[in-house]
């Protein structure tokens, strides 16, 4: 069996850390609400997908990159829209 050296890298899987791409999404508006599940996770909060990590800032932003944790936006004016004719 080969080691790597020290200047060999061994490539690594972060999917876990991408921000997803999805121009609807604000990178800002992602750290945030991980930043705020990540919390909820330490103080006991169930994870919402089976995980094998047990940081609870990997798992917060999984769950939030999936879609799977509900926010909502305040402070933002609402729109109507104007009833068709």
């Amino acid at each position: 069996m080969t080691y790597p050296s020290m200047g060999d890298k061994i490539p690594r899987n972060n999917v876990h850390c991408t921000i997803p791409d999805d121009p609807e999404q604000s990178t800002y508006r992602f750290i945030i609400v991980a930043a705020k599940r990540a919390p909820q996770l330490q103080g006991g909060a169930r994870p919402v997908l089976p995980t094998s990590s047990k940081k609870p800032t990997i798992i917060a932003m999984e769950e939030v990159r999936r879609g799977l944790v509900k926010y909502e936006l305040v402070g933002l004016p609402l729109v109507e829209k104007a009833p068709a004719p």
